[in-house]
């Protein structure tokens, strides 16, 4: 049985492994192997799947997800174990992305340097982030597609170098899409909604929803928020309105994608994976 690599031979390297023919293997991918792309695969049910070394969880019909964060090697290696226990390694070259640098000022000087009253709150906070994107819920809602949360002019992409009022701060990970205060947010994708946070001291009004699988959504900068935690959304729900909460310089929304703690792109998720009209 030939291993099949939909449309992500790009390169002669990954083009001879695609080729191969493997008896008692068989993989295929969807999406596009980039610094901050999303992937979805299938392998026969049963059999387990490691990427760079860490497993990631394949359904009873052999389906899984990973992502790759902003600052992917220039090649990952996929373990595929089938259920005879035999195990073959794929090396998969990944585009490398050159990121801008932008300059950010007038924001809230506190949140470019914070006071150290402040440093158990923020270290709480992103405690909660963090362990909202945790959730390995079996819903495979993100194979329905995503759709933009809202129209608006793209103000911010992902991944690049962001410099706070003179002062370098970490990479930008989500897409800023500005509208004015109040503008509904509609969810991108079906899912729960796992946090809730009207007030996070950098990111405002804060809301998380998982997709399934680790896929998650978040939504910051908020001046309202629509949902609770453990409702289920449907695309187009509204679930909060943009506001110019926590380091902000105006009204916006700042949306993001996770897989677990992986840092996706949601521009590149949007192109690859939209959702059916």
């Amino acid at each position: 049985m030939l291993l099949r690599c939909l449309s992500l031979c790009r390169r002669p390297l990954v083009l001879l492994l695609c080729l191969l023919p493997m008896a008692s293997f068989s993989l295929e991918l969807k999406g596009e192997l980039v610094q901050g792309g999303m992937l979805v695969g299938q392998v026969t049910p049963g059999e387990q799947v490691e990427v760079m070394g860490r497993p990631v969880r394949v359904d009873d019909q052999g389906l899984f997800v990973f992502g790759l964060g902003r600052d992917a090697p220039a090649e990952i290696k996929l373990t595929h174990t089938n259920g005879g226990n035999e195990v073959v390694t794929y090396s998969y070259a990944v585009a490398q992305r050159v990121y801008r640098e932008q300059r950010v000022e007038g924001v809230p000087q506190k949140t470019v340097t914070p006071p150290p009253e402040v440093l158990e709150r923020i270290r709480r906070e992103a405690t909660l982030v963090r362990e909202a994107r945790t959730v390995d819920d079996r819903r495979t809602d993100f194979l329905s597609g995503f759709v933009k949360p809202l129209e608006g002019p793209i103000t911010g992409v992902y991944g690049s170098r962001r410099v706070y009022n003179g002062t370098p701060g970490n990479p930008h990970y989500g897409l800023d899409i500005a509208a004015p205060t109040g503008t509904e947010v509609f969810a991108p994708a079906p899912g729960v909604v796992t946090l809730v946070h009207r007030d996070m001291f950098y990111s405002g009004g804060t809301l998380l929803i998982d997709h399934g699988y680790g896929i998650s959504s978040t939504f910051i900068h908020l001046s309202e928020l629509l949902v609770e935690e453990g409702q289920q959304v449907a695309p187009g729900d509204p679930i909060a309105r943009v506001g110019a909460t926590g380091r902000a310089t105006g009204p916006h929304l700042d949306w993001r994608i996770n897989w677990f703690d992986v840092r996706l792109d949601p521009a590149l998720v949007l192109e690859q994976f939209p959702a059916a009209k």
